[in-house]
C-alpha cells in the first residue's frame, strides 16, 4: 500500500483517479480547495480509512507524509482559468513550488499535470514532445499556458539541483463523466446545449481540431507515468491521436442526443489553437500505453451522464 498525495483530487479527472487508486489499495489524500473540484465527485469515498479528504489550497505549503504526489491543482478549462487568472497562476507556479518542497523533503516521487496548451497555437503539426510551442506570454490563455510551462521547468531544476523524483505528462483534451455542467470545454459545451436544446456555439467556422481522450484512458496513461522507471522524467504526451474537427463534434452531439438543437457561429476566441493533436509514440514505447475508448462509446457514457446531471439540478 502507498499513501497517495492527489491535489485538485475532487476535480474532473483527479477524482476518476482518486477512486482508481484506492481501488487499487492505496492510502489516498485528496486535497482540493473546491474552486472548480466538487464534493459531489469522491462523497462516496468518504468514511473509508483509506480515503482522506483535505480541503487545502496549494498556495499555502502543506506538511504530509506521502510516497507519490500527483500534481494536478489547477482550473483547466479557459472559463475557469480565465476567471481569475492570477489565482490561476500561483496555483501552477507558487503551488507547484511547494508541492516540489513537499517531494523534496519526504522524498516522495510527484508527477506535473501540465498540458497540451504548452504547445500554444502550434506551428507543427501533430505535435511531439520535442516541439516547444508557439505561446503569446501576454494574451488571456497565458495565465495557464505560461503557468504549466513554468511548473514544467521548475520540476526539471528540482530534478537536476536537487535530485526530486519527478514525472511530467502533457495533457491533451480529456473528457467523460465527472465533467461540470458548467466546465466550459467543447464536449460538455455541446452535450449541455444539447440536452437542453439550446442552440450550439461553434466558434470560428468550426474547422479547428482536437483530439479527444476519454477519461479512464486518460487516468490509466497517469498511473502508467508515476509507476514508469526512475530514469524517464518526460515529458510525454497522453491523449488521443484520433482528430476531429470542431463542426463534426457539434453535429456528433446533435445526432447523439436526438436534440433539435441548431448550430451557431461566434468568432474566434483570442489565441485559440487552430488544430491540436498529440504524437503518442513515446507513451506507447515507454508506458505501453495507447488509448482504448473511442469516441462514439465515450460520448455515449458522457452523454449520460450529463442527462442524469442536468435531471438532478433541475429537481
Amino acid at each position: 500500500m502507498k499513501r497517495i498525495l492527489i491535489t485538485g483530487g475532487a476535480g474532473f479527472i483527479g477524482s476518476h483517479l482518486c477512486e482508481r487508486l484506492h481501488k487499487e489499495g492505496n492510502d489516498v489524500i485528496c486535497l482540493d480547495n473546491f474552486f472548480t473540484g466538487s464534493k459531489e465527485n469522491i462523497k462516496h469515498l468518504l468514511g473509508n480509512p483509506y480515503f482522506e479528504m483535505v480541503r487545502h489550497d496549494i498556495v499555502n505549503p502543506i506538511f504530509l507524509e506521502v510516497d507519490q504526489i500527483y500534481n494536478l491543482a489547477s482550473p483547466a478549462s479557459p472559463v475557469h482559468y480565465q476567471y481569475n487568472a492570477i489565482k490561476t497562476i500561483k496555483a501552477n507556479v507558487i503551488g507547484t513550488i511547494n508541492m516540489l518542497g513537499l517531494a523534496k523533503r519526504v522524498r516522495a516521487r510527484i508527477l506535473q499535470a501540465s498540458t497540451s496548451e504548452v504547445y500554444g497555437d502550434p506551428k507543427v503539426h501533430p505535435q511531439t514532445e520535442e516541439y516547444w510551442g508557439n505561446v503569446n506570454p501576454v494574451g488571456l490563455r497565458s495565465c495557464y499556458d505560461e503557468g504549466k510551462r513554468v511548473a514544467e521547468t521548475l520540476m526539471m531544476d528540482y530534478h537536476r539541483q536537487n535530485k526530486v523524483d519527478i514525472k511530467i505528462v502533457r495533457i491533451f483534451n480529456t473528457y467523460g463523466p465527472k465533467m461540470a455542467v458548467n466546465d466550459g470545454r467543447v464536449v460538455s459545451n455541446f452535450i449541455v446545449q444539447a440536452l437542453q436544446g439550446r442552440d450550439i456555439t461553434v466558434y470560428g467556422q468550426g474547422t479547428q481540431t482536437r483530439s479527444f481522450c476519454y477519461v479512464d484512458d486518460m487516468v490509466d496513461g497517469l498511473i502508467r507515468m508515476m509507476n514508469s522507471p526512475v530514469d524517464f522524467t518526460g515529458p510525454v504526451n497522453l491523449g488521443n491521436p484520433d482528430e476531429y474537427k470542431i463542426l463534426e463534434l457539434a453535429e456528433k452531439a446533435i445526432a447523439m442526443t436526438g436534440t433539435k438543437s441548431v448550430i451557431v457561429y461566434k468568432p474566434l476566441p483570442s489565441d485559440d489553437p487552430i488544430q491540436r493533436c498529440p504524437v503518442i509514440k513515446r507513451a506507447h514505447q515507454v508506458l505501453g500505453w495507447t488509448p482504448r475508448v473511442k469516441l462514439d462509446i465515450g460520448l455515449k457514457t458522457t452523454i449520460e451522464y450529463f442527462k442524469k446531471k442536468i435531471t438532478e439540478l433541475n429537481s
